[in-house]
């Protein structure tokens, strides 16, 4: 009786740039999954992002009412620009870590990442770009549901502005990822890299607007924060959002920042193949 023969591979009739890019995607649902079995940390996340939301916006309340059109912001605006912020601490994972890689890199099993058929970097700005669409989701939603139900904040106007922040956040997210991939590399060289690592979450904080909106930073001092890339991880996205900003220069800051650290990081990555190999003899 004859048997059924296996069906011939045909793998090899699919581009290599298509099998690329379908990697990247299962990487990136991966990384969406990956982080959905926590869901209750998540959920408490968002508790939290909510209760300090509410005793910053407060604060901010109490500024604005004391100095009324602060930097250009209304009120609505600066509850607005307070929610939003918090709902990017998830996503834009602005406490630092996120990825492995650091991990990995004090285990060795950082050799094992170099001699994939894929790039390390993009393997972990897949997974990294599953965990900040997750995270938006679960952890940054609530606290802007909840400003809205509790203070009121204003929303775009249309689909084209929504467009516009939705593009202007995933180029945060860009950014995040390539300063703390960079972080995470510099486990390689360093015997402890807690001090690289408390030194970025620091400026992520003060630095992004994540305390205090960076329009209320004075002179100098103003313009110095605003041109650093944790710029464009709160303060721009925020702006776009509430149409403070002009969308091609924001997009263009945010782009321009993107480059520099992901291709730093392709630098870093081919440095810590050199080093590997050398430390292996």
């Amino acid at each position: 009786m004859p048997t059924a023969e296996a069906p011939p591979d045909n793998s090899w009739l699919i581009p290599r740039r298509c099998q690329t890019i379908s990697l990247y995607a299962r990487l990136v649902r991966y990384g969406f999954r990956k982080h959905a079995t926590y869901v209750w940390a998540a959920l408490a996340g968002a508790f939290t992002n909510s209760v300090f939301g509410i005793l910053r916006a407060y604060v901010l309340i109490a500024l604005w009412h004391a100095r009324p059109g602060l930097a250009g912001y209304d009120i609505l605006d600066a509850v607005t620009f307070c929610f939003i912020s918090q709902a990017f601490i998830g996503p834009m994972q602005l406490f630092g870590g996120g990825l492995s890689v650091t991990e990995r890199i004090r285990s060795g099993d950082i050799a094992l990442d170099l001699v994939r058929p894929a790039s390390l970097q993009l393997w972990s700005l897949a997974e990294d770009l599953g965990r900040a669409g997750y995270l938006f989701l679960v952890r940054g939603i609530p606290p802007t549901v909840l400003g809205a139900l509790l203070f009121g904040i204003t929303f775009p106007p249309g689909v084209a502005a929504w467009s516009a922040f939705l593009l202007s956040f995933a180029m945060g997210v860009l950014v995040s990822f390539g300063l703390r991939y960079l972080v995470a590399l510099s486990a390689c060289w360093l015997t402890d890299d807690r001090g690289v690592a408390t030194a970025s979450t620091m400026l992520s904080m003060f630095c992004s607007g994540m305390v205090i909106p960076l329009v209320l930073f004075p002179g100098w001092l103003g313009d110095l924060v605003r041109a650093l890339p944790w710029a464009a991880t709160v303060q721009v996205p925020a702006d776009v959002y509430l149409g403070k900003a002009d969308l091609t220069d924001a997009l263009a800051f945010q782009g321009m920042w993107a480059v520099v650290l992901l291709g730093l990081g392709a630098v870093g990555t081919r440095l810590i193949r050199h080093k590997v190999v050398i430390q292996g003899g």
